[in-house]
């Protein structure tokens, strides 16, 4: 079963944000400077810093098969077997630490005892539900 991952208006507006103030500093260099080499290697960098931001709202997911919970984020990639996972989380935010999420009062994922991986599906009581159905042992804390 595949979960998006949920986006909250902090992290939505700060990534927008973002994009929208390169954008802006690529329109000055266009209407100010005159166009040459320069202009057109800072807007193929600028685009593309837009690119990798855009992935990271818009290309983040998890997926829970009956053997591994896949998690995907832009370049952040894994695969962790479910009889792994030790214990869930749910309802706190991780600040440091490996975190392929875009909200915030997710779910921490420790697994092989010591490892921890901070996700944010869309909804966190249906991917605990889900979870629990496919390996019964994982303990849920509130």
């Amino acid at each position: 079963m595949r979960f998006k991952s949920r986006s909250d208006i902090l992290f939505q507006v700060l990534l927008y944000g973002v994009c929208l103030l390169l954008l802006y500093v690529l329109y000055q260099d266009l209407t100010i400077n005159k166009i040459d080499a320069n202009s057109y290697i800072a807007g193929v960098v600028l685009f593309s810093i837009i690119g990798l931001i855009l992935w990271i709202l818009h290309g983040t997911y998890y997926v829970l098969n009956e053997t591994d919970l896949i998690y995907r984020a832009a370049f952040l990639r894994g695969k962790i077997p479910l009889e792994d996972i030790k214990e869930l989380t749910v309802g706190k935010s991780m600040w440091v630490g490996y975190k392929p999420a875009t909200a915030r009062n997710g779910i921490i994922v420790i697994y092989n005892e010591t490892k921890r991986v901070y996700i944010s599906p869309d909804s966190n009581e249906s991917f605990v539900k889900k979870i629990k159905e496919l390996n019964s042992d994982i303990k849920i804390v509130n």
